[in-house]
């Protein structure tokens, strides 16, 4: 890596810039980059706590063929500004590293998620993945995810890969530091953090935290030190870090190897985007023995604590010809057999036809009528609809160029399947809108 360019490289330094309030004052990669890369500054180097909230999200299923929300959470750590950027810096060495090593193993396109040198999307992965499976026409699908992903990462098994990539026995020290901070990585909960600040524990409170130069100043950050929390379990790395995503991939390079020479040998592909994965066998004699052999391996990496299938989401499906059939249960009692369609992505195939999964779709109606709503019980004769652009901007059609909404990614998606329904649920989409304006206008 030319380390002069990327600390140059514009993208780099907007990505190390972030407008939130921390432990110490904004920077970015530029401006230290003299301290970043000197290794005996980084094995000294005295990290800050992550500050830790909970991200609740919606998800969204369709019931009745109607949008039925389901409400999630996620333990979200962000770092300090110093240490964001020390993490950026260290990921993009181990990355040019990982890339290579991919090469060298010939498994380059199967990790697909946070990859620096790939330059695909979701759409490319899925139409290589569908490629596949509709010139097959006879063939099993396996489809898995991890549970608990981040949370369930093993810190010994991380550093032996991580000393396997980079040819050493013993990490260096400012490796050894990095990998230290991410692993027994210390927290401070936000909302204590607002406590002690007097502040509000909602958005404008979060507002006015990030507004000041330091969350606490040097003071009473000693004094508040009994707030730390720190994860000594052994297991679990932060999300939100700028090299967690790094340190997953990288933990997942043997297991990785393994599957995938054992697919390549049968005829297969197999392809993994974070605790996503998927592969698919051509249907002959032996396939369902061959299924079998895949899931016992992840049993047995359960059994090494490494990771563990989550059985509601894996599931195994038999096309033949266009009629595609969930057997999961033929193989474990506990696999999904409920799904009929091959999930993926965030997209849906049934044995004939590729559509964007009902869930985003769902989700893309409830936040357009959510907004709509809100705008139509602010009606006036003089005003009319205000903010009515900005809901065209973002829900229609009318904001697919331009800086983009949800129906530029529904083009890009029609470009790479010209012949599939991929614009059908949201045809009429304009007609709602006016209907549940006209409909909710005080």
């Amino acid at each position: 890596m030319d380390i002069d360019t990327w600390f140059k490289d514009k993208k780099n330094i907007r990505k190390s810039q972030k407008n939130y309030a921390h432990f110490d004052i904004r920077t970015d990669v530029m401006k230290s980059q003299k301290y970043i890369i000197n290794p005996e500054n980084i094995s000294k180097h005295g990290f800050y706590p992550f500050i830790k909230y909970t991200l609740r999200y919606e998800r969204y299923r369709k019931v009745n063929n109607e949008p039925e929300r389901e409400d999630k959470e996620r333990i979200i750590c962000y770092s300090a500004h110093i240490d964001r950027c020390i993490y950026q810096y260290y990921s993009a060495l181990l990355n040019e590293r990982y890339n290579l090593r991919l090469k060298q193993d010939g498994i380059s396109r199967v990790p697909v998620a946070y990859r620096t040198d790939l330059h695909i999307s979701n759409i490319d992965i899925f139409r290589e993945v569908i490629d596949v499976v509709k010139f097959l026409q006879s063939c099993y699908v396996l489809i898995g995810d991890f549970t608990k992903f981040f949370d369930r990462i093993n810190h010994r098994y991380l550093k032996k890969q991580l000393c396997n990539l980079l040819g050493v026995s013993k990490l260096p020290a400012d490796y050894f530091s990095v990998f230290k901070s991410v692993t027994k990585y210390n927290t401070w909960d936000l909302t204590d953090i607002l406590a002690l600040n007097n502040l509000p524990n909602n958005r404008r409170g979060i507002k006015m935290l990030n507004s000041k130069k330091r969350v606490l100043s040097k003071d009473a950050y000693k004094t508040n030190k009994s707030h730390i929390v720190c994860n000594d379990s052994g297991i679990g790395i932060p999300q939100g870090s700028s090299i967690s995503a790094c340190f997953a991939n990288i933990y997942m390079l043997e297991i990785d190897k393994k599957i995938s020479d054992f697919v390549k040998g049968h005829n297969g592909i197999y392809r993994r985007y974070s605790d996503d994965f998927i592969v698919v066998l051509p249907d002959e004699n032996n396939t369902h023995e061959y299924i079998e052999q895949i899931i016992q391996l992840f049993e047995n990496y359960k059994k090494q604590n490494l990771m563990e299938l989550q059985p509601a989401k894996t599931q195994v499906f038999k096309l033949n010809g266009y009629k595609l059939r969930n057997i999961g249960n033929t193989f474990q009692p506990v696999l999904n057999n409920r799904n009929k369609y091959i999930n993926f992505l965030g997209f849906t195939f049934d044995g004939n036809s590729i559509h964007i999964r009902s869930k985003t779709i769902s989700k893309y109606f409830y936040r357009m009528r959510h907004k709509a709503i809100g705008i139509a019980r602010k009606y006036s004769e003089n005003h009319g609809f205000k903010g009515s652009d900005k809901l065209y901007r973002m829900y229609s059609s009318r904001g697919e160029y331009g800086k983009g909404n949800f129906f530029t990614y529904l083009r890009h998606v029609e470009e790479k399947f010209p012949n599939e329904p991929i614009g059908n649920p949201t045809k009429n989409h304009m007609v709602k809108i006016r209907r549940i304006l006209k409909k909710n206008k005080r």
